[in-house]
């Protein structure tokens, strides 16, 4: 099993990124804020404008260290990687199931599952934690109407219909979304969600904690050695990790959760927040240090995995799936087996 290292997250703007021999140092002017050895990351991540020396970028690409630079609203905008040594059989064999419109039906159609799933589980422990709330009573009905749909999904005999499912079920999830905000109800009320840009703060602090969720993904599949651009569930399109929002999907509920933890122990509050004069809502520097420790935090608890039957950490999630697949797509197991929240 991979050894769960550390992600470092850079969301000072004026950070500039450098290397000292085998150390990746921070600067902000000619202050040094930070210095670590490049062996003790798998990843650097940065928000909003950050440079990076190409002696920097090298030593990354040398060390298997992915280097990613992200928008202030949390939006890709680019990726060093290193250059790939996974098996090419592999590769080969994933590009073969997605011309397979069979396999890729029966790909997607575990995604889904997981997904919709994981979305009751959220739904579910709300209504055991808060029986006696008002809003029990429409949560509980959009229970079911998950549960209806995880069956269509079962029996989804096409992609189109099956995008329809799923498209359904995300719809009727954030429609009783608002209703598992107990705290802070009037600075993040949620109605639907937005995102590019979000335009509100939960929505903002949910798009935040997704683009977190879609780069752990990327990682992880291209550590197993498959192309994290060519998926199933969504359509191939130039520059997206098509292959990593498809098992984001089925892990959005564990970014949702956290994300309502945080507001309703008030760990997050409206002056975390920056309103911009298009109506754009983003986390402020500070607070996204906040959120990134939280998360980070999370990443070191562990659950129990369904399908391994053994306690692994939340952070090595995508990487169990990313594993998962891989031994689908080479023929070791009859199915991809979806991760099942409790």
């Amino acid at each position: 099993m991979r050894k769960l290292l550390n992600t470092l997250y850079v969301t000072s703007t004026d950070a500039h990124l450098t290397r000292e021999g085998q150390n990746v140092v921070v600067r902000v002017g000619d202050e040094v804020r930070l210095r670590v050895p490049i062996h003790n990351l798998e990843g650097i991540v940065t928000m909003g404008y950050t440079g990076a020396s190409p002696a920097l970028m090298h030593l990354c690409a040398e060390s298997g260290v992915a280097l990613a630079f992200h928008s202030s609203t949390g939006h890709l905008l680019a990726r060093l990687v290193p250059a790939n040594k996974g098996n090419v059989l592999l590769r080969k064999r994933q590009y073969e199931l997605h011309d397979d419109p069979r396999e890729t039906l029966c790909v997607s159609r575990s995604v889904v599952i997981g997904k919709l799933a994981n979305s009751r589980t959220v739904l579910r422990r709300f209504m055991r934690d808060y029986d006696t709330d008002p809003g029990v009573a429409a949560v509980e009905k959009t229970v079911k109407q998950l549960s209806t749909l995880i069956d269509q999904a079962r029996g989804a005999t096409s992609m189109d219909v099956l995008r329809g499912i799923e498209g359904d079920g995300a719809r009727q999830y954030y429609a009783v979304f608002d209703h598992l905000i107990r705290a802070q109800k009037l600075d993040f009320s949620f109605v639907k969600r937005t995102r590019r840009p979000p335009l509100d703060r939960m929505n903002a602090l949910l798009s935040f904690l997704y683009s977190l969720l879609a780069h752990e993904c990327t990682s992880a599949l291209e550590t197993v050695g498959l192309d994290s651009q060519v998926g199933y569930l969504h359509r191939l399109r130039p520059g997206r990790a098509s292959l990593a929002l498809d098992i984001m999907e089925e892990l959005r509920p564990l970014a949702d959760r956290l994300a309502v933890s945080l507001v309703n122990t008030n760990q997050v509050l409206a002056k975390d927040f920056v309103i911009k004069e298009t109506g754009a809502v983003l986390l402020k520097d500070d607070s996204r240090k906040k959120v990134l420790d939280a998360w980070q935090s999370r990443k070191q608890d562990s659950v129990q995995h369904p399908y391994l039957q053994e306690r692994v950490e939340v952070g090595l999630i995508p990487y169990v799936q990313a594993l998962l697949l891989a031994r689908y797509i080479r023929g070791d197991l009859d199915g991809y087996p979806p991760f099942l929240m409790r």
